[in-house]
Protein backbone atom coordinates (compact mmCIF):
# COMPACT_ATOMS: atom_id res chain seq x y z
CA UNK A 1 0.00 0.00 0.00
CA UNK A 2 1.05 3.13 -0.98
CA UNK A 3 -0.62 5.94 1.39
CA UNK A 4 0.63 9.11 2.05
CA UNK A 5 -2.80 10.34 3.30
CA UNK A 6 -6.08 9.40 4.78
CA UNK A 7 -10.01 11.01 4.66
CA UNK A 8 -12.63 9.74 7.60
CA UNK A 9 -15.76 9.88 7.40
CA UNK A 10 -17.64 10.98 10.45
CA UNK A 11 -21.12 9.79 11.77
CA UNK A 12 -20.95 5.85 12.48
CA UNK A 13 -17.26 5.86 11.46
CA UNK A 14 -15.83 8.13 14.68
CA UNK A 15 -18.06 8.13 16.98
CA UNK A 16 -20.30 4.96 17.37
CA UNK A 17 -17.83 1.98 16.69
CA UNK A 18 -19.00 1.41 12.99
CA UNK A 19 -22.92 1.10 14.01
CA UNK A 20 -25.24 2.91 12.51
CA UNK A 21 -26.75 5.61 14.46
CA UNK A 22 -30.33 4.53 14.28
CA UNK A 23 -28.81 1.36 16.51
CA UNK A 24 -27.83 3.80 19.13
CA UNK A 25 -30.97 6.49 19.21
CA UNK A 26 -33.10 2.81 19.53
CA UNK A 27 -31.08 1.77 22.31
CA UNK A 28 -31.58 5.01 23.91
CA UNK A 29 -35.42 4.84 23.15
CA UNK A 30 -35.25 1.68 25.08
CA UNK A 31 -33.48 2.92 27.98
CA UNK A 32 -35.70 5.58 28.41
CA UNK A 33 -38.81 2.92 28.23
CA UNK A 34 -40.87 4.47 24.98
CA UNK A 35 -42.84 1.56 23.94
CA UNK A 36 -42.54 1.32 20.30
CA UNK A 37 -42.19 -1.37 17.67
CA UNK A 38 -39.40 -1.36 14.79
CA UNK A 39 -42.00 0.03 12.24
CA UNK A 40 -42.60 3.02 14.32
CA UNK A 41 -39.40 3.64 15.30
CA UNK A 42 -37.95 3.67 11.93
CA UNK A 43 -40.99 5.81 10.76
CA UNK A 44 -40.12 8.82 13.67
CA UNK A 45 -36.63 8.13 12.60
CA UNK A 46 -37.06 8.72 8.93
CA UNK A 47 -39.49 11.73 9.90
CA UNK A 48 -36.48 13.35 11.82
CA UNK A 49 -34.00 13.10 9.11
CA UNK A 50 -36.28 14.62 6.75
CA UNK A 51 -37.25 17.83 9.00
CA UNK A 52 -33.82 18.78 9.80
CA UNK A 53 -33.27 18.80 5.58
CA UNK A 54 -36.23 20.28 5.20
CA UNK A 55 -35.84 23.45 7.90
CA UNK A 56 -32.50 24.79 10.00
CA UNK A 57 -33.17 23.35 13.25
CA UNK A 58 -29.19 23.55 13.72
CA UNK A 59 -27.28 26.04 14.16
CA UNK A 60 -23.34 26.34 13.05
CA UNK A 61 -22.90 26.82 17.10
CA UNK A 62 -24.36 23.94 18.08
CA UNK A 63 -22.40 20.57 19.81
CA UNK A 64 -23.41 17.61 19.13
CA UNK A 65 -25.40 17.51 22.75
CA UNK A 66 -27.41 20.27 20.80
CA UNK A 67 -28.03 17.93 18.07
CA UNK A 68 -29.23 14.84 19.60
CA UNK A 69 -31.50 16.96 22.09
CA UNK A 70 -33.01 18.45 18.53
CA UNK A 71 -33.44 15.16 16.84
CA UNK A 72 -34.91 13.40 19.68
CA UNK A 73 -37.87 16.10 20.35
CA UNK A 74 -38.59 16.15 16.57
CA UNK A 75 -38.56 12.24 16.58
CA UNK A 76 -40.45 12.06 20.22
CA UNK A 77 -42.89 14.85 19.13
CA UNK A 78 -43.93 13.12 15.46
CA UNK A 79 -45.00 10.23 17.85
CA UNK A 80 -46.92 12.66 19.60
CA UNK A 81 -48.81 13.78 16.76
CA UNK A 82 -49.31 10.37 15.40
CA UNK A 83 -51.01 9.53 19.03
CA UNK A 84 -48.29 7.45 20.18
CA UNK A 85 -46.73 9.25 22.73
CA UNK A 86 -47.64 11.60 25.42
CA UNK A 87 -46.85 15.02 24.37
CA UNK A 88 -46.01 16.48 28.13
CA UNK A 89 -43.47 13.97 28.50
CA UNK A 90 -41.43 14.54 24.67
CA UNK A 91 -39.40 17.29 26.33
CA UNK A 92 -38.32 15.54 29.35
CA UNK A 93 -37.75 11.91 27.44
CA UNK A 94 -35.91 14.02 24.87
CA UNK A 95 -33.03 15.10 27.17
CA UNK A 96 -33.15 12.27 28.86
CA UNK A 97 -32.09 9.96 25.32
CA UNK A 98 -30.24 12.64 23.59
CA UNK A 99 -27.72 12.23 26.91
CA UNK A 100 -27.61 8.53 26.70
CA UNK A 101 -26.49 9.00 22.75
CA UNK A 102 -23.95 12.23 23.43
CA UNK A 103 -22.72 9.68 26.37
CA UNK A 104 -22.38 6.96 23.97
CA UNK A 105 -20.42 9.27 21.38
CA UNK A 106 -17.99 10.92 23.47
CA UNK A 107 -16.97 7.27 24.71
CA UNK A 108 -16.67 6.53 21.33
CA UNK A 109 -14.54 9.47 19.92
CA UNK A 110 -12.63 9.49 22.46
CA UNK A 111 -11.51 6.27 21.29
CA UNK A 112 -11.24 7.39 17.97
CA UNK A 113 -9.09 10.32 18.98
CA UNK A 114 -6.09 8.45 19.81
CA UNK A 115 -5.89 6.61 16.90
CA UNK A 116 -6.15 9.90 15.10
CA UNK A 117 -3.77 11.26 16.70
CA UNK A 118 -1.43 8.73 16.44
CA UNK A 119 -1.99 8.42 12.53
CA UNK A 120 -1.29 12.45 12.15
CA UNK A 121 2.08 12.20 13.02
CA UNK A 122 2.66 10.31 10.16
CA UNK A 123 -0.21 11.09 7.78
CA UNK A 124 -2.50 14.31 7.22
CA UNK A 125 -5.85 13.90 7.82
CA UNK A 126 -9.15 14.88 5.86
CA UNK A 127 -12.75 14.37 7.08
CA UNK A 128 -15.70 14.35 4.36
CA UNK A 129 -18.84 14.42 5.75
CA UNK A 130 -22.47 14.09 5.46
CA UNK A 131 -23.49 16.82 8.38
CA UNK A 132 -25.85 20.15 9.11
CA UNK A 133 -23.25 22.74 9.29
CA UNK A 134 -21.96 22.77 12.33
CA UNK A 135 -19.50 19.72 12.32
CA UNK A 136 -17.09 21.79 13.53
CA UNK A 137 -18.24 22.86 16.60
CA UNK A 138 -18.84 19.15 16.78
CA UNK A 139 -15.62 18.59 16.60
CA UNK A 140 -14.39 20.80 18.28
CA UNK A 141 -16.38 20.05 21.76
CA UNK A 142 -14.81 16.66 21.08
CA UNK A 143 -11.49 17.51 20.97
CA UNK A 144 -10.59 16.25 17.36
CA UNK A 145 -11.23 19.22 15.58
CA UNK A 146 -6.83 19.79 15.07
CA UNK A 147 -6.20 16.20 14.20
CA UNK A 148 -7.45 17.71 10.73
CA UNK A 149 -5.76 19.21 7.66
CA UNK A 150 -9.21 20.02 6.69
CA UNK A 151 -13.00 19.41 7.35
CA UNK A 152 -14.88 19.07 3.97
CA UNK A 153 -19.02 19.14 5.23
CA UNK A 154 -21.66 18.66 2.61
CA UNK A 155 -24.00 21.29 3.74
CA UNK A 156 -21.39 23.77 3.51
CA UNK A 157 -20.06 22.35 0.05
CA UNK A 158 -23.33 21.92 -1.74
CA UNK A 159 -22.27 18.28 -2.20
CA UNK A 160 -23.34 14.83 -0.71
CA UNK A 161 -22.68 11.31 0.11
CA UNK A 162 -22.78 9.11 -2.28
CA UNK A 163 -21.71 11.42 -5.36
CA UNK A 164 -18.16 10.80 -5.13
CA UNK A 165 -17.01 14.56 -5.65
CA UNK A 166 -17.57 15.21 -2.14
CA UNK A 167 -14.48 12.68 -1.93
CA UNK A 168 -12.89 14.36 -4.92
CA UNK A 169 -12.60 17.94 -2.80
CA UNK A 170 -11.27 15.47 0.15
CA UNK A 171 -8.28 14.28 -2.30
CA UNK A 172 -7.75 17.84 -3.39
CA UNK A 173 -7.46 19.36 -0.08
CA UNK A 174 -4.53 16.40 0.55
CA UNK A 175 -2.89 17.35 -2.51
CA UNK A 176 -2.39 14.06 -3.58
CA UNK A 177 -3.23 11.17 -6.23
CA UNK A 178 -6.77 9.31 -5.29
CA UNK A 179 -4.32 6.08 -5.16
CA UNK A 180 -2.16 7.85 -2.83
CA UNK A 181 -5.23 8.26 -0.15
CA UNK A 182 -7.12 5.53 2.35
CA UNK A 183 -10.93 6.55 3.10
CA UNK A 184 -11.65 5.04 5.94
CA UNK A 185 -15.73 4.92 6.38
CA UNK A 186 -18.69 3.00 7.71
CA UNK A 187 -20.67 2.62 4.98
CA UNK A 188 -20.53 0.64 1.78
CA UNK A 189 -22.62 2.87 -0.56
CA UNK A 190 -21.72 6.67 1.12
CA UNK A 191 -18.15 5.91 1.66
CA UNK A 192 -16.28 2.93 0.27
CA UNK A 193 -18.34 2.83 -3.28
CA UNK A 194 -17.78 6.21 -4.53
CA UNK A 195 -14.29 6.52 -3.03
CA UNK A 196 -13.63 3.53 -5.28
CA UNK A 197 -14.83 4.53 -7.97
CA UNK A 198 -12.41 7.90 -7.55
CA UNK A 199 -9.42 5.59 -7.45
CA UNK A 200 -8.50 5.85 -3.55
CA UNK A 201 -8.07 2.90 -1.10
CA UNK A 202 -10.61 1.80 1.46
CA UNK A 203 -11.35 0.23 4.86
CA UNK A 204 -14.86 -0.67 5.62
CA UNK A 205 -15.75 0.00 9.13
CA UNK A 206 -17.89 -3.09 9.76
CA UNK A 207 -20.99 -2.55 12.35
CA UNK A 208 -24.49 -2.55 12.48
CA UNK A 209 -26.26 -1.60 9.50
CA UNK A 210 -29.64 0.36 9.03
CA UNK A 211 -31.07 -2.62 7.28
CA UNK A 212 -29.49 -5.65 8.88
CA UNK A 213 -32.41 -7.97 7.38
CA UNK A 214 -29.96 -7.84 3.80
CA UNK A 215 -26.58 -8.75 4.68
CA UNK A 216 -23.91 -6.50 3.36
CA UNK A 217 -21.76 -7.95 0.79
CA UNK A 218 -18.15 -6.58 0.82
CA UNK A 219 -15.12 -7.43 -1.14
CA UNK A 220 -12.43 -5.49 0.21
CA UNK A 221 -10.56 -4.29 3.44
CA UNK A 222 -12.49 -4.03 6.51
CA UNK A 223 -11.73 -3.57 10.11
CA UNK A 224 -13.91 -3.97 13.12
CA UNK A 225 -12.47 -1.58 15.62
CA UNK A 226 -10.41 1.94 14.69
CA UNK A 227 -7.85 0.99 16.44
CA UNK A 228 -7.01 -1.79 14.46
CA UNK A 229 -6.33 0.42 11.29
CA UNK A 230 -2.84 1.08 13.22
CA UNK A 231 -1.96 -2.01 12.01
CA UNK A 232 -3.17 -2.31 8.76
CA UNK A 233 -1.22 0.80 7.47
CA UNK A 234 1.78 -0.01 9.65
CA UNK A 235 3.95 -1.01 6.86
CA UNK A 236 2.83 1.16 3.90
Amino acid sequence: MNIKGIIFDYGGTLDTGGDHWSHVIRDGWNKAGIAANDALFREAYVYGEQELERVEHILPNHNFSDVLDIKMQIELQYLAQTGNFPPAQVEEKAKEIADYCYNVAKENVSKSKVVLEELSKKYPLVLVSNFYGNIESVLKDFGILDCFKKVIESAKVGIRKPDSAIFELGVKALGLKPEEVLVVGDSIKNDINPAKKLGCQTILIEGKDWDESTPVQHDGDSIRQLDEILGFVENA
